[in-house]
């Protein structure tokens, strides 16, 4: 049996979806790090990331030391305003990234250093175990599996280490922490995150939790340095593993005042909407250069619709697979920023699938869209977090966001953003 079968629910086009009824995979194929081996207002573009900082001297250790008090993030965009009458509504964009481990392959520090480059805030979904040595991996009860297993292995402790900082670096240059919980189960058996209950997902949350605010308690290290943000505060959302299970996650989600969630399958590029209380915030199905169909805005899903089962296709494809996979993403922005402005989400790993052909279209799609804010007013294009893009969803009118909303993909204002959303023409 494949990899991929193993693994569970796949991502794969738009039209091939439709045919076999399977949905998107949020997983990486070999793994996430671990398995193979051990901007804000409206008409302001707000601080884009900058090098990284020092936490002032007023740092205040929480609980066992893990984890620290150390103010209001760095380098965060203005304080989000609603949008004036007429005004032609932001395009947003976020980059994010599934498991968000070191396995010294240095795609982490690569992507921290594109975003102080680019000027862009990312979120990172950090799996709890990666900060859990596998020496006391019997901590981790994960919900209907066996205590300490995993899907995705634990990583070794050099790579908790390298992983500790590069997660304070990216809180440091403004980017968000969040979660993609903990063993990675998918699949259809019984111990697979799509039949969890809320209490079942409560105990996940917790446990993701503790690993990182007791990382220091489970490993012994008092030599390493504390993260600088208070992870309580800092949660806010996550994506599940597989894109599975979002349902019975919800409720308990609204009970934490989270205030998104990423986890849904097969998401339209339309602004969206709160699903029981919670910003539903999907990976979107964007154009695929060559096909009639479309695929979702993941890596693995570009890489599943060009190779299938295979991680290692021809090294002769990659070319035309980096280049059709760079295309993607930039059509999914061109049809978004000249019609409806709807968000863009593109969901990432840290991995080398295929030559490493998806980080490179990634930072290709992140240049291309680096260059068109460079081109455009200032604020009209914004690579930000799913926290930071809250924030400004948050501070709209009700009015507005349902004018938006109304709007389907690729579908441009009647007569134009002054007059779509022009004084008197809300309801």
């Amino acid at each position: 049996m494949s990899e991929i079968s193993r693994r569970g629910m796949l991502g794969l086009g738009v039209g091939a979806a439709a045919g076999l009824g399977l949905t998107g995979c949020g997983t990486g194929l070999g793994g996430e790090p671990g398995e193979a081996g051990g901007n804000g207002g409206s008409g302001g573009g707000g601080k884009g990331p900058g090098k990284s900082g020092k936490p002032g001297k007023t740092a205040k250790p929480l609980g066992d030391g893990s984890t620290s008090d150390t103010g209001k993030q760095p380098k965060q965009p203005d304080k989000p305003r609603p949008l004036a009458a007429g005004e032609t509504p932001p395009q947003f964009v976020v980059f994010s990234w599934d498991g968000a481990g070191d396995v010294g392959n240095g795609l982490f520090e690569r992507f921290l250093k594109a975003g102080r480059d680019h000027g862009a805030h990312m979120t990172f979904f950090l799996s709890g175990i990666y900060l859990l040595p596998e020496s006391k991996k019997r901590v981790y009860l994960p919900p209907n599996n066996a205590p300490g297993a995993s899907d995705i292995g634990y990583l070794t402790d050099e790579h908790i280490k390298s992983t500790l900082g590069h997660l304070r670096t990216a809180w440091l240059d403004g980017h968000e922490i969040g979660t993609h919980f903990n063993g990675h189960f998918c699949g259809d058996s019984y111990g697979s995150v799509g039949k969890w209950t809320p209490k079942q997902w409560r105990s996940e949350i917790d446990q993701a939790k503790a690993f990182v605010k007791e990382w220091k308690t489970n490993s012994g290290w008092t030599d390493v340095e504390a993260l600088p943000f208070d992870y309580d505060k800092e949660l806010i959302g996550g994506r599940t593993p597989c894109l599975l299970g979002q349902e019975n996650l919800l409720p308990t989600a609204r009970e934490l005042g989270w205030r998104y969630d990423s986890s849904s399958p097969g998401g339209l590029q339309v602004w969206p909407a709160k699903k029981e209380g919670v910003w539903d915030l999907p990976l979107q199905s964007v154009p695929f250069p060559g096909h009639s169909y479309e695929v979702l805005s993941m890596d693995y899903n570009i890489m599943f619709n060009q190779s299938q089962n295979s991680t290692q296709a021809p090294p002769a494809n990659y070319p035309a697979y980096r280049t059709q996979a760079t295309g993607a993403y930039v059509a999914g922005f061109q049809r978004a920023y000249e019609t409806n402005r709807a968000p863009l989400f593109i969901g990432n790993h840290f991995e080398e699938w295929n030559g490493g052909v998806y980080m490179d279209a990634v930072e290709e799609a992140l240049k291309h869209i680096a260059r068109a804010k460079e081109k455009a007013k200032d604020g009209d294009v914004r690579i930000v977090s799913f926290r930071q893009f809250v924030d400004w969803m948050d501070a709209q009118k009700p009015d507005v966001l349902a004018k938006l909303r109304s709007l389907g993909v690729g579908q441009q204002p009647t007569g134009g953003w002054k007059e779509f959303l022009g004084a008197g023409s809300t309801t």
